[in-house]
Order: structure tokens, then C-alpha cells, then sequence
């Protein structure tokens, strides 16, 4: 009996030894195969890297090809400029917008700094604002009434987080208005981004402020930084071989961007410029709307001249400015959709994804309606009251019955 319980416990002790072999057998398997993805991961993110690097290098060079307006330029690695030392600002800043935007996920960096290769020096934090610590670490901002405008958009390099850094370099900022920076700026921005992605085409991209002698400073700017009167922006789709340029009043602009349109040869005649001197005459010649706003080819109106309104009237472009506040908005009725829950969306004006001004009835109000609102409306200018408010990333109003909409009448 000894014996036989003698050979069993050594039978269990083999097993114990088999088991915990083998269990250590897979975890030397399985750090191994840990460390080797790491590895490779990290080979990966070295040979994306170098990548972006040639991504960028070849921008460079394709901006370049295409012919600069001058000969005397500061060259990074994902934009080129020409430093102006008498208004503390460029005269001018090249860059592309690659298709590669639409997968982009690089954000803000917000990094501003003065750009190494300007020797010496531009402008800095101080001539747009300052700012005092208070006792607890609380940062107070005292403002000069001007927010750091990007010439080339930060938003165009999001695919690249070196290329997004470098456009936050102080010789690629401008002093703006924030109602023109945030508005009007920031959609002819967003214009072009979208070209790119619904076209898959690059686009060859040059900015600029429109400086002159007279220009004003900023009263309180630490380095005479000037406040241009106009601000400037012509495209090039080598894909398609087209372009189109746009010259902005440095204002509250009330008017919806392709008012503002015009040939590659307008604006370099604005500006003193040739922007690219390798596309032919023809090209900078031409532009079509359409083929930049495809929204107006699909039915999309200018918003109703706001001086032509009654009293306490707003368009759609002035009124979407109301957000927080009571209003009556007027516009056209373009275009109309019901969401999967079974609510209604109107656009004013400009139809999605243009849209300029929405108006929004939930489904538990639509019997409140004597009428079916869509077909009393489309195609007719009709006026909405309530409060704007931002949804669906655009001012909307949102009505629970017929009393809120009327017909637009011009008294």
C-alpha cells in the first residue's frame, strides 16, 4: 500500500513539473512575441515618419516647381513664406493641401513661437496680448482686440504633426478681426479643405495680407505689427488644371463666400503678384463657381441683401451670427430632410453640406403644423422666429408650430 501511494505521489510530482515547464515554456513564447511586435511597431512608426518626411519634402518641391511670386523666401518643411520685416508679418505664405487630410487626426498644437528661420526675429505673444498670473495659478489675458489669424491654415496640415507645428510659427500669423477670423476666414478655409477631399486632388494654396505703406499698427503691439485692410487667397488644382482666387475686406463680411470670387489674374492685379508663373494665361484667367461651391450647381441662393430688409429682419448670414438671442430669419427654402428618429431639418439658402441656417421641427411637432410645412415653403422665402441656437453645427431655430413661419414679404 506504501509503495503504491509512494508511486502516485510521483506520479503528481511529474506532472506538476510537465505543467509548470510547459506554463513557463508559454510564457517565454509569449513575452518573445510581445517584444517582437513592439519592435516591428516601432519599425513601423520610424518608416511612417520618414513617410511624412518625404510627403512633405515632395510638397516642397511640387510648390516650388510651380513658380513662387518672389525670389527671396524662407523655406520649411511643409510651407514656404516671404517675411516682411516693415509690418512684422509674411507678404505671402505657400503651401498644398493633400487628400491626405480626410484621414488626418493630428489636432491643435497651439505651440505659437517665433519662427527660428526669420534671423531677425517677428513678431511674438506680446503684440497681440498680455497675460498676468494671479495668486492660486489663475491666468488673466488682456487683449489687443485681434486674434493671431493663420495665413495658412493649421487645420490643412492636420495629417501631419510636424507640418500642423510649423504653421503655428509667428511669421504665418496676421492680426484679425475675430469676426472676420472666425467667420468668413474660417469658411473659405474649410471651402477648400472640402475641394480636396470631394475631389481627392491636391491643391496648391498661396495666402496673403495685402500690405501697403499706410497701413495701421497695432497701437499696442510691442513690435509695430500692421493691420491689413485685406486679406488674400488663390488655389491651384493641378489635377484638373483650375483655379479660383478670393480677396477679403479685413471686416465683418455679411455676403456668402462666392460673392467674393474671382480669377487668379484679379487678384495677382490686386496684390502686385504673379503667384505661379509655370500654369498658362488661360487658367489664371478662367474661374468657374461652380465648380468650387457645387452646392450653388444644386439649387443654393445668395442670402436676401440686408439692407433691402425691414427692421429687426436678418438673413440667414447676419441672423446665424445671433446665437443665444431671439430673431427672425429670412431665407429660401432650398432643400429639406427628416432624420431617422422622424424630425424634420430645413436649410435656408444653402443646401447640405453648405448650409448656412437651419430650421428644426421634432417629430412630436409636426401635428402641431395645419399644414405640410415642405410643400407650403420649398422654393419661397419665408421668414422664421425664435431663438438661434447651434445645432447640427449650424444656427438653427427651432419651431413647434405654424405661428413661427410665415412667408417673407418685403413691406
Amino acid at each position: 500500500m506504501k509503495s503504491y501511494s509512494t508511486l502516485v505521489m510521483f506520479i503528481i510530482g511529474i506532472n506538476l513539473i510537465s505543467q509548470l515547464g510547459a506554463s513557463q515554456s508559454i510564457e517565454a513564447q509569449l513575452e518573445a512575441k510581445l517584444t517582437q511586435k513592439a519592435n516591428i511597431l516601432k519599425q513601423l512608426a520610424q518608416i511612417e515618419d520618414q513617410i511624412i518626411d518625404l510627403k512633405m519634402a515632395r510638397s516642397i518641391s511640387d510648390i516650388k516647381a510651380l513658380g513662387l511670386p518672389s525670389e527671396d523666401y524662407i523655406e520649411h518643411k511643409a510651407m514656404i513664406l516671404d517675411y516682411d520685416e516693415a509690418h512684422e508679418q509674411a507678404r505671402w505664405v505657400a503651401h498644398m493641401i493633400l487628400p491626405e487630410i480626410k484621414d488626418g487626426k493630428v489636432v491643435r498644437t497651439n505651440d505659437f513661437r517665433i519662427d527660428p528661420k526669420v534671423t531677425s526675429g517677428t513678431a511674438t505673444q506680446i503684440d497681440y496680448f498680455t497675460t498676468d498670473t494671479l495668486e492660486g495659478g489663475k491666468v488673466t489675458y488682456d487683449g489687443y482686440g485681434y486674434d493671431r489669424g493663420h495665413l495658412a491654415a493649421s487645420a490643412d496640415f492636420r495629417w501631419s504633426e510636424k507640418a500642423l507645428s510649423e504653421s503655428y510659427f509667428y511669421s504665418n500669423m496676421s492680426p484679425q478681426l475675430a469676426d472676420f477670423n472666425r467667420e468668413i476666414w474660417a469658411d473659405l478655409e474649410r471651402l477648400l479643405r472640402r475641394y480636396v477631399i470631394t475631389n481627392e486632388v491636391p491643391l496648391h494654396i498661396v495666402t496673403l495680407p495685402i500690405l501697403e505703406n499706410d497701413l495701421p499698427k497695432i497701437e499696442r503691439s510691442k513690435n509695430q505689427v500692421s493691420v491689413p485692410r485685406k486679406f488674400a487667397k488663390v488655389a491651384y488644382d493641378p489635377i484638373n488644371n483650375k483655379g479660383i482666387g478670393f480677396v477679403l475686406e479685413h471686416k465683418r463680411l455679411d455676403r456668402t463666400l462666392d460673392h467674393y470670387a474671382m480669377s487668379i489674374d484679379q487678384v495677382e492685379a490686386i496684390a502686385g503678384m504673379d503667384f505661379f508663373q509655370t500654369i498658362s494665361e488661360e487658367v489664371e484667367a478662367a474661374y468657374t463657381v461652380e465648380d468650387w461651391f457645387d452646392n450653388i450647381a444644386a439649387g443654393d441662393v445668395d442670402p436676401i441683401h440686408q439692407p433691402s430688409m425691414p427692421p429687426g429682419y436678418f438673413n440667414t448670414v447676419v441672423g446665424g451670427k445671433k446665437i443665444g438671442s431671439n430673431a427672425i430669419v429670412c431665407g429660401k427654402l432650398v432643400s429639406s430632410r427628416y432624420s431617422r428618429k422622424g424630425n424634420l431639418w430645413i436649410n435656408l439658402d444653402k443646401n447640405y453640406p453648405n448650409n448656412v441656417f437651419n430650421i428644426f421641427i421634432r417629430k412630436e411637432h409636426l401635428p402641431n403644423f395645419s399644414y405640410d410645412v415642405v410643400s407650403m415653403y420649398q422654393d419661397q422665402q419665408v421668414c422664421v422666429e425664435g431663438r438661434v441656437q447651434f445645432l447640427s453645427d449650424n444656427p438653427t431655430i427651432n419651431i413647434k408650430d405654424d405661428r413661427a413661419i410665415k412667408h417673407y414679404e418685403n413691406e
